[in-house]
């Protein structure tokens, strides 16, 4: 286990027991989940799928997509959701882990903003510019393809490798010229900072999202069957929570300290919706993965197919 990892799992590990341990062969099952600001452990909260639900669960909370998936490549987790990248990048680094569920979200949250007062205009403009972006994360693909779209690459900019909060940081003091990011954090800028967006996802990131587990867990029958009830109860909240727009913005501030108008911002846009996690997600998936290796951004070429797990799909359906 790296020292990153290590660190992020000492100081974000939060064990929060919901419903009733259940037992398997190997003792009672606690699921480990990794989450993100805002996430599944909102999301099912509002939803009132959580009180019982028959596993005890450790939540795990992290700042992106890519030291997630580290975490529950290494075993720290079991599954956690995560944007469209950070799959591919764990994938080149032979991640012992599998995408077992899907969802579509609006990719106009998956913004490139500038300041107000930016003099950036066009794609074209951010040539020479620098982009604050966490790496592997979805709006790494997003700036990929972004760029792409004007007949630019990402050696004719300079990308800033910045997590959500430093790039916030970064961004408000004017030392990056843009930020490539998504909700609730491209709404929060829009809101307290004043952002622009330059452009967004449309006709760019498939806005594919997903939940991935280690494959130490689904190697075990009791963690699997609670990966399989977890990931059906996401399925119902993301419905819920797109039935349910206001309840959700006002849960969702609640439970992150977002200001409500930032959530509401966030949640207007739409959120993710379950889709079959199929070959067409899937060739997407390696559309872009390809993308990445023709940059450079990746040392070789990723089989996504191999790094996914359709075990649940016909339950799920």
């Amino acid at each position: 286990m790296s020292k990153l990892l290590s660190a992020l799992v000492v100081a974000v590990l939060a064990l929060s027991g919901c419903g009733t341990a259940s037992s398997s062969a190997d003792g009672p099952v606690v699921l480990k989940v990794g989450d993100q600001k805002g996430g599944s452990k909102a999301l099912l909260t509002a939803a009132g799928l959580l009180d019982d639900f028959p596993h005890a669960i450790e939540w795990s909370t992290f700042t992106s997509g890519p030291p997630l998936l580290e975490a529950a490549s290494a075993g720290a987790i079991d599954v956690g959701g995560v944007g469209n990248t950070p799959p591919i990048f764990a994938a080149a680094a032979n991640a012992k882990i599998a995408a077992v569920y899907s969802a579509k979200g609006n990719v106009e949250s998956d913004a490139l903003l500038v300041p107000a007062d930016s003099p950036l205009r066009t794609v074209q403009d951010l040539k020479g510019r620098g982009i604050a972006v966490a790496k592997g994360s979805s709006a790494h693909g997003q700036v990929l393809l972004t760029l792409a779209s004007a007949g630019l690459t990402t050696k004719d900019v300079t990308l800033n490798f910045l997590q959500p909060s430093d790039a916030y940081s970064a961004f408000t003091q004017k030392r990056v010229d843009a930020w490539a990011v998504w909700d609730p954090y491209t709404a929060q800028a829009e809101q307290e900072a004043g952002a622009r967006v330059l452009t967004d996802g449309r006709g760019k990131s498939n806005g594919y999202t997903f939940q991935v587990a280690g494959r130490a867990a689904l190697a075990s029958p009791g963690k699997s069957e609670a990966i399989k009830e977890f990931v059906k109860r996401i399925g119902e909240a993301q419905r819920w929570a797109d039935t349910h727009r206001d309840e959700w913005a006002r849960a969702w501030a609640a439970e992150t300290g977002l200001k409500l108008e930032v959530a509401r911002a966030a949640v207007e846009r739409g959120g993710d919706l379950p889709v079959a996690l199929d070959d067409a997600v899937i060739a997407s998936e390696q559309e872009l993965a390809d993308a990445f290796t023709a940059d450079g951004a990746l040392p070789g070429k990723v089989d996504f197919r191999e790094f996914v797990d359709t075990r649940f799909q016909e339950e799920l359906s």
